[in-house]
C-alpha cells in the first residue's frame, strides 16, 4: 500500500507597523518598530526596520496602523502584502487643489 504524503503548507509571517509613506502607486512603506530588552544592561531597546509592502487598492494612507503578510517577490524591494488596516488615522491627508488663477 502507497503512503501519501501531504504538506502541510507554512504560517506566512504577520508584522504590524505604522504606514509612514504612500507616494508610490499600489506601494506602501511601513515601519515596524519591534522592543526587547538589552542582554546586559536590561534597557528597553526599539529598534525601526521599514518594509516596502503591496496595497493593491491604495486604501492606506500615512499614519494608519497596518498589518502586512509575507509573500512571493513582487519587485526588487516589495516581498510583503496588506493584509488588514487595523486603525484609521484620525487625520486624512489634504489633497493638493489646482487653483485656477484668472
Amino acid at each position: 500500500m502507497a503512503e501519501t504524503t501531504q504538506k502541510v503548507a507554512g504560517r506566512r509571517k504577520e508584522v504590524v507597523g505604522e504606514v509612514v509613506s504612500n507616494k508610490m502607486h499600489k506601494t506602501i512603506v511601513v515601519a515596524v518598530t519591534r522592543k526587547k530588552s538589552h542582554p546586559l544592561y536590561a534597557r528597553v531597546i526599539s529598534t525601526d526596520k521599514k518594509f516596502y509592502a503591496h496595497d493593491e487598492k491604495n486604501e492606506a494612507h500615512v499614519g494608519d496602523v497596518v498589518r502586512l503578510e509575507e509573500t512571493r517577490p513582487l519587485s526588487k524591494l516589495k516581498r510583503w502584502r496588506l493584509k488588514e488596516i487595523i486603525r484609521k488615522t484620525a487625520l486624512v491627508p489634504e489633497v493638493a487643489s489646482v487653483e485656477v488663477a484668472q
